[in-house]
This record gives structure tokens, sequence and C-alpha cells, in this order.
């Protein structure tokens, strides 16, 4: 009877080179570090849910926190699919097993904590960083999709970012989701940012003795060498302005780069703004939305009974005489 272990051998071994670069990275560490040292000796048909919870859930709970081991438990029910697929087991048990992220939750700013941040970084950044920050959080693009965009992704005549691709440390490519692939309309001050930008990066190339190709060249490049920006910049560039807004005495909620694309999300929510509208502006299912903002429509909810019931109040009072 096969092991956990000895399928997560055989689906790697089968399955990796059609991967992306860094899901296969991913999965082979998963696996390696997570999966296999606390699963492996299970038989796969026999593995339940109860085991799994006490075994993998719970003790990987004891060393992260509950998003990274949520990742674990989302990569482990993608190696179950695949045995599923191959007709080994005939279903997955697991899928209704959730992972509580309340600190998800904390991971955005309010509108008064965005302009600070802005204004922070405008002050103290170069433009590129500024361009960036502001790109994100006007727009809702992952990071990686922002590194991705190339100037012929950018019509400022139309107002408009097309994404066809994201960018990391290991290259470009295509985006994960068919969703991720879209066109969606920016505002005049994202327009005119991207307007000065521009002028900038054809200063700084033909500075080091380029000229911008606005087909092939990317969006944002580095002041050093006119290359384009770093794939870890962004990293660097929070702990900056962290440190900055300390040393100004200035007080707001800690986020991380992917905080900006949350950001944005729950203002256009509290906006009362449809959720068809966001998934699409944000590349997501509207399922996910949901989803991932449930207490920002919780919150909308209420905010709704209050209104409404403050509407009719007068006329609720005639009524009742």
């Amino acid at each position: 009877m096969l092991t956990f272990q000895q399928w997560l051998d055989i689906w790697y071994e089968t399955y990796n080179s059609g991967w992306e670069v860094t899901s296969r990275l991913q999965r082979k560490n998963a696996i390696k570090h997570q999966m296999k040292p606390l699963l492996g000796k299970f038989k796969l048909s026999k593995l339940d849910r109860t085991t799994y919870v006490r075994e993998y859930i719970n003790k990987l709970s004891k060393k992260y926190k509950p998003s990274t081991v949520a990742l674990f438990h989302r990569l482990f029910k993608i190696a179950i699919n695949a045995a599923v697929e191959d007709e080994i087991i005939p279903r997955n048990r697991f899928n209704k097993i959730s992972i509580e992220q309340e600190e998800e939750l904390d991971n955005f700013l309010t509108s008064d904590e965005l302009n600070i941040l802005l204004d922070v970084t405008k002050k103290y950044e170069n433009i590129t960083n500024y361009t960036f920050i502001l790109l994100l959080a006007y727009t809702g693009l992952r990071k990686g999709e922002a590194l991705g965009l190339k100037w012929k992704n950018i019509n400022l005549k139309e107002k408009t970012v097309t994404v066809e691709r994201t960018r990391d440390r290991y290259g470009d490519r295509p985006p994960k989701t068919k969703n991720s692939y879209r066109t969606f309309p920016i505002d005049d001050i994202v327009v005119n940012q991207l307007q000065v930008y521009q002028k900038w990066c054809i200063e700084t190339k033909f500075a080091y003795g380029m000229k911008l190709d606005k087909k092939k060249d990317y969006v944002f490049i580095s002041y050093q060498g006119g290359t384009p920006m770093g794939a870890n910049t962004s990293k660097y560039l929070f702990e900056r302005i962290y440190k900055q807004l300390e040393k100004d005495n200035i007080h707001i909620k800690r986020i991380t780069p992917h905080g900006l694309r949350h950001t944005h999300a729950t203002i256009l929510i509290n906006m009362g703004i449809p959720p068809k509208t966001i998934a699409d502006r944000l590349g997501n299912t509207v399922e996910m939305i949901y989803n991932v903002y449930s207490h920002s429509f919780k919150e909308l909810e209420d905010k709704a009974v209050v209104a409404f019931s403050e509407s009719l109040a007068s006329g609720a009072k005639i009524g009742a005489n």
C-alpha cells in the first residue's frame, strides 16, 4: 500500500517539469521540510482528517503564522488532488478543513493612513519607488504584476493598464490564472505620475547611453544604471519607509507590499463598489473577493442596516401612530 511519502516522490518526479519555477521550488521545499517529515509514513489511502489535523496542521501551527500554515495546507491539497486525478484515491477528504488567518485582516491601511504612506514615500524616496508604491495603491496590482509591466502595457491616452505577465527573481512569465489577464482603467493621478515618470525614464536611460524602448522596456527601472527594478526592492523599500515614519514620530499600521492590494480592495468595498467590478480589477473571482474580504462585507452590511433604519426612523414613528 502506497505511503504518502512514496506518492509525493511519484507526483513530483512525474509532473514538476510542467510547473512554474516558483511553484516547483515552493512544492519541493514543502515536500522536503513539512509534508514528508510530518506525514510521509502514513498510508495515502488511510490518512484521515483527524490524523491530518493532529499531525500536520496542529504541529505546523506551533511553528508558523496562520497564513503560512494555510499555504502548507493548500500545497498538501494540491498533492492529494493529483492523487484523486490519477485515481489512486477516490476523493479529497481534506477540502473542507480551513485555517483561520486573522492576522491577514490587519494587512491593509485606512484611506488616511494610505495618504500618509504615500506622502512620506514621495518626500524621502526616489521617483521609481514612489511611482511603484502609488501604482500598487491605486490599482491593487500584485507586486509581480507591477514589476512585469512594460511601457506597451500602459496606455496613457486611453488611461488603462494591461496585465499580461508577472516578474520575480526567477524572471518573467505568464500570470498564473486566466483572471489575471486583464485591462482596467486608471485615474488622472496615476496617469499624470506615469507621464512624469516616463520622461524621467527617457532621461535616465539616455544618461546611461540607452534609448527607452516603449515596446520592450519594463516600466520600473533603477536610477543606478537604468536596469529593471529588482524583485526584492519593495521589501527593503517598505523597511525604509517605516523607519522614516518612526523617525518622524508618525504611527500608522504596518503592512507588507501586498497589503496595498488589500488596502485598495477594502477601500473599494467600503465605497460600495460591486464585488464583480472589484474582482475584475484585481484579477480575482467574485468568490475569492467574498472569501478574502468577508470582514469588510460584514462591516458594510452592518452599516447598511443602520443607514436603512436611520433613513426610515421618522416614517416608522409616523406609521406607528
